[in-house]
């Protein structure tokens, strides 16, 4: 079962799909992408593709660390993402080689269904509450939200009330029977995050993700002196390596590894692992596409420490295209009383509409973040 052929189809609103096929038929599809990065990212798939024609797709632990080690240069988002997305292909070969679900393969089920959440929005507290409770009408258990927009190094009180005021009226909205998360986006920098930290205890928070920037992890300590919220981050960290002196330094709660940019399926269980050992809960950062999620439920079906998935349906992100719409069959990812039942068909579980994506990919995209800038001209974080 050699690889033969490799294709790469840029499809919006802002994902990259991979389409590995062996030389006796099998077709595997993978999400090699960074946010705002994709044509680079795609270059980096085309020049490992060099190196993967006619190598044996079962391979796929050699296959990985050939990719990662072979380079003196390693790691990294580009880099890393692209080695992600041709991980998630190959594990989609072998479980459909084999007529079973990846996560047979990594030591089979371990839970019947698993619990999501979903991205609510509103820039005013009203709105924000409202957004809210149609998710929760929707049937989710768990809501997650920003928690400002842009903000200083050191910030006004003012902000840091109309920051808590529009949390506190979802909270309100919800009850504190939903799971409700709030997402730092590492705009916020040390000396706020401990403010705001502190200012939010009273909401009962599921977690607060990413309160500081991942090169500024080692803040972590003592911000968690200031909360009893658990913390969440590592959406940004890629590979073990990069989450080793995260979980050594006990300053995390939730770890979010993204399966499209820490190096794949099988890392992303090596790095759940590694955090069972330190009694670190797992919660796969998901803001992508569907080859992303559905990778990132076959780590969750055998990973005990999962607790809750990430996923876009109707996320901001998804402008004219949504999760759903490259799949053949959408009730794969259907939504019940907050969680999603365990896939069984093999591979990734997912049938790609093919035709759909190539004429997508003829359209493709050119998303990028948008850059923020403070009052005084200066750049902020996004």
């Amino acid at each position: 079962m050699k690889i033969a052929k490799l294709e790469l189809f840029k499809v919006p609103p802002r994902w990259l799909f991979l389409k590995i096929t062996t030389d006796d038929g099998v077709e595997g599809w993978g999400e090699p992408v960074v946010e705002g990065r994709a044509e680079t990212v795609k270059t980096a798939v085309t020049e490992m593709g060099e190196y993967l024609i006619g190598q044996d797709a079962s391979r796929i632990e050699d296959i990985w660390q050939t990719l990662y080690r072979s380079g003196f240069y390693r790691g990294g988002p580009v880099l890393t993402s692209a080695i992600s997305g041709i991980d998630q292909a190959l594990w989609d070969i072998k479980g459909k080689s084999l007529g079973v679900p990846v996560y047979d393969l990594l030591g089979g089920a371990v839970r019947d269904k698993m619990r999501v959440y979903s991205w609510i929005g509103g820039d005013k507290a009203t709105e924000a509450a409202e957004h809210a409770r149609q998710r929760v009408a929707a049937g989710y258990s768990a809501l997650k939200m920003n928690a400002t927009a842009d903000f200083e190094w050191i910030d006004s009180a003012l902000k840091v009330q109309e920051a808590v005021e529009r949390i506190a009226a979802v909270r309100e909205a919800i009850g504190n029977g939903v799971g409700l998360a709030v997402d730092f986006h590492g705009r916020i920098h040390r000396g706020m995050a401990k403010v705001l930290a502190k200012e939010l205890d009273p909401y009962k928070l599921l977690f607060i993700e990413e309160p500081v920037l991942p090169e500024n992890n080692e803040a972590l300590i003592e911000l968690a002196r200031h909360t009893s919220t658990p913390i969440a981050t590592g959406e940004r960290l890629y590979t073990r390596w990069g989450f080793k002196s995260l979980l050594t330094s006990g300053a995390v709660d939730i770890i979010q590894p993204d399966l499209s940019h820490t190096g794949g399926i099988w890392e992303g269980r090596k790095i759940a692992a590694m955090a069972e050992a330190f009694d670190v809960a797992v919660a796969p950062h998901c803001p992508l596409g569907p080859l992303t999620l559905a990778s990132s439920l076959q780590l969750d079906f055998c990973t005990p420490n999962a607790f809750i998935q990430e996923q876009s349906l109707e996320i901001h992100y998804n402008q004219h295209t949504d999760l759903l719409d490259y799949l053949v069959d959408p009730s794969i990812f259907k939504y019940e009383d907050g969680f999603v039942a365990r896939p069984t068909k093999p591979g990734l579980g997912v049938e790609i509409n093919e035709d759909r994506v190539r004429e997508a990919a003829r359209a493709g995209h050119q998303w990028h973040n948008p850059i923020w800038r403070n009052a005084d001209g200066s750049i902020t974080e996004w």
